[in-house]
């Protein structure tokens, strides 16, 4: 069976060029559809409030793997390879997070992880790529469209909160 995963990617450290060479590393070992436009956002619960803006961008996978050993085996090895550190105050060099997997609810991992990821309804960062790419996708557990969960969120920011890069450019 053919999965769709939903990935965002993120990143505050020389983010042009880790984004783009994220995209390139997935697509060795996955099939990437599509990748939303780029986005620049001010850092969200940052320990560091003089931290770089970040750039983020969604991107529809299709997949034979299953949800764990897609996160395991694609996207953490694609960190790692990056050189993402999980230390407090470090940049984040790339941050690749499984977003939406399928129509599917899940719990996973010994951390565990939950998918439809929480910030799907939470951050614009991670509501506008998505909808860029499926805006009729309705969300498992909440019910409303990509589309309508982006909007909302929008309504309650700033014009400026969330930049459009439309001089950076992924392909898929």
């Amino acid at each position: 069976m053919l999965h769709r995963a939903y990935v965002l990617l993120g990143s505050n450290h020389e983010p042009e060029a880790n984004l783009k060479e994220a995209i390139a590393a997935l697509q060795e070992d996955v099939r990437v559809e599509a990748v939303s436009p780029v986005y620049e956002t001010a850092p969200v619960g940052q320990e560091n409030p003089a931290a770089a803006p970040y750039l983020n961008a969604a991107s529809l996978i299709k997949t034979r793997l299953p949800p764990e050993l897609f996160k395991v085996e694609v996207l953490q090895p694609v960190e790692i390879m990056l050189g993402r550190r999980r230390e407090p105050g470090q940049p984040v060099i790339i941050d690749l997070d499984l977003m939406l997997w399928d129509d599917a609810v899940l719990d996973f991992g010994a951390k565990p992880w939950h998918v439809p990821h929480p910030d799907v309804i939470r951050y614009l960062h991670a509501a506008r790529p998505l909808a860029d790419l499926a805006p009729d996708y309705v969300h498992p557990e909440d019910g409303r469209t990509l589309a309508a969960i982006a909007a909302a969120l929008a309504a309650g920011l700033p014009e400026h909160a969330l930049r459009p890069r439309s001089d950076l450019y992924l392909r898929g």
